[in-house]
């Protein structure tokens, strides 16, 4: 069975949802795949028409009837239309620009995330500082009782690479945020730092960037990142964050 669902996988993946419903309606009401219409009769590439003969060779290995197949394949190219509906993933830059590709700038963005929250926000960033915006945004969600949690990296004195101690600006900053660092840094993990730059909010939407925290990285710097709604990304992001907290990589500050 596991070779038919991966062929009807694949060939959801390469052809378009009209595609698939035509290539299920012809197996409808089949007994057998030898009673299919030839591939080619059915796809318009020949790539296509190579997934097509290999659903209905997968086919012939199972005891299934055309209808199961049919409903295999509308099944599965549902489920990639709900993904594609729900999932959506866009370009963040900041630096110069050009008008022929539009882009979001990253302070925006961060505002953006941050203002939709509703129940939890965790930021990471090596440092953080002269970041106005992004503090009166904090202390709004703050307001509307979302948990703020931040990692950043720990100074020189406390386990970290840092020469100034940032967490006490933080706190003092954003009082109802928990504040995180990375104290215990044994092999392979010595001399490494809190180097990831994300945000993550109510396990639904994630901004994955090369920016800090910093004023400079978010209005001068040529800055790179993505911002991800839906999907399993920004849930498995945030289980991981809290993962590390359980086992103690990460610590309150």
């Amino acid at each position: 069975m596991q070779t038919l669902l991966d062929a009807v996988v694949d060939l959801v993946a390469l052809v378009s949802p009209s595609k698939v419903r035509t290539v299920a309606s012809a197996l409808r009401g089949l007994a057998a795949p030898k009673a299919a219409p030839n591939a080619n009769t059915l796809a318009d590439t020949p790539a296509a028409r190579a997934a097509v003969a290999r659903v209905v060779a997968a086919w012939g290995q199972e005891q299934a009837s055309g209808d199961e197949v049919a409903g295999m394949l509308l099944g599965a190219s549902e489920a990639r239309l709900r993904v594609e509906r729900e999932l959506s993933v866009e370009l963040v830059w900041t630096g110069p620009t050009t008008r022929f590709v539009p882009t979001r700038r990253t302070e925006q963005v961060l505002l953006d995330l941050i203002a939709s929250a509703t129940t939890d926000l965790f930021l990471v960033s090596f440092v953080a500082y002269d970041v106005h915006s992004v503090v009166t945004a904090m202390n709004e969600a703050a307001s509307r009782g979302v948990r703020l949690r931040v990692l950043i990296e720990a100074s020189k004195e406390h386990g970290g690479t840092l020469d100034k101690d940032l967490v006490p600006k933080m706190r003092a900053s954003i009082p109802t945020a928990e504040v995180f660092t990375w104290r215990e840094r044994p092999e392979p993990f010595v001399d490494g730092k809190v180097h990831a730059k994300v945000a993550v909010v109510d396990g639904a939407r994630t901004f994955i960037t090369s920016a800090n925290l910093t004023g400079h990285a978010l209005e001068k710097n040529m800055e790179a990142g993505v911002l991800i709604n839906g999907g399993p990304v920004p849930k498995t992001l945030r289980d991981h964050l809290q993962a590390l907290i359980d086992v103690r990589v990460i610590d309150r500050a």
